[in-house]
């Protein structure tokens, strides 16, 4: 462990990198993982550092909990623990109120502050929910119901209140959307700006021919009042190159281990092995149905990441935040 642990934090208005110190928390180890919005959650080994037989006694039975935290009063607090394969295998989602899940292929958890424990709920959908996010008091995430050879992707989403419940899990579709999800290769969702939008991300294919090579990236744009999609986005040509995305052999961004994309509330980050030290940053344009729209630039700078960074969440630092 860092004897000086930080998170690093990036200002998008000024464009500046900031240094958020974590040496407040008495934990031997701990892993950031989301934020919602001015509060850090992170995965913690809550070790005892006593006695000897109480360290072989966390040893034998490991778990692990979630902590959650503000970085700028220095206050903290756990939660409940849980078993080290949900943290392993799990997606941490963060919601207003202190509401926190955690979503596996197999069930989700729920915590609230309230009963302070957590509930655990069957998961009723056809493969590994992938990209899950917590938006307007529901959860949405992505499935692959195709074949081996070949992906298929359905959007699926669930209200909170739902959980568990006989409604559930239902996929989110339209007649008039089409094949718009066969078009994406490795899609990934995030949360557009104002909570009412839902950005679908990936590579956009040359064609619909299986090992068909993606031309750019490519951002689709739901307004979930209306259902419909608009075009909010592509990479620019010359970026896109720099993340070697040229010949048929790369896969699409935001799907592997070259190039990985995080983000939300309208704003998307993207990195990769090719592009080091900085990362390439997209904004989300209020203007709806303007098609190529969004601002994209690159981010400089990176500290403590020359080769590229890899996670990242959006974190809106405040004081009045307690956990």
């Amino acid at each position: 462990a860092s004897p000086h642990p930080s998170l690093h934090a990036l200002d998008p208005s000024f464009r500046r990198w900031i240094r958020l110190p974590l040496s407040f928390l008495p934990f031997p180890s701990f892993s950031p993982v989301t934020a919602s919005p001015s509060l850090l959650y992170l995965w913690v080994d809550a070790a005892p550092s006593s006695s000897p037989s109480a360290v072989a006694t966390f040893a034998k039975n490991h778990t692990k909990s979630l902590a959650v935290c503000n970085p700028l009063t220095g206050f903290h607090r756990l939660l409940p623990p849980l078993g080290s394969a949900w943290s392993r295998h799990g997606t941490v989602l963060a919601g207003p109120d202190g509401a926190v899940l955690v979503v596996t292929e197999l069930a989700t958890l729920s915590y609230a502050p309230g009963p302070d424990r957590w509930l655990k709920f069957p998961l009723s959908l056809p493969s590994k929910p992938r990209s899950p996010i917590l938006m307007a008091d529901s959860v949405f995430a992505l499935c692959d119901v195709g074949t081996p050879w070949r992906s298929q992707w359905k959007l699926f989403s669930c209200r909170l209140g739902d959980l568990g419940g006989v409604r559930g899990w239902a996929p989110l579709e339209q007649q008039e959307w089409g094949n718009v999800f066969d078009i994406f290769k490795r899609p990934r969702l995030l949360a557009g700006a104002g909570g009412s939008r839902l950005l679908l991300i990936g590579g956009l294919r040359s064609s619909f021919a299986v090992d068909a090579p993606c031309s750019t990236v490519l951002i689709l744009r739901l307004d979930l009042a209306t259902m419909e999609w608009d075009d909010a986005g592509r990479m620019p040509p010359e970026m896109y190159r720099c993340f070697g995305a040229s010949g048929p052999s790369v896969a699409a961004a935001g799907g592997n281990n070259k190039v990985k994309v995080f983000g939300g509330d309208g704003k998307v980050w993207f990195s990769g092995k090719r592009v080091k030290g900085k990362l390439a940053m997209w904004e989300e344009e209020e203007e709806v149905g303007k098609s190529g729209g969004g601002l994209w630039s690159w981010v400089e700078g990176i500290p403590g990441y020359p080769e590229a960074m890899y996670r990242g969440f959006v974190f809106d630092a405040g004081f009045t935040a307690t956990p």
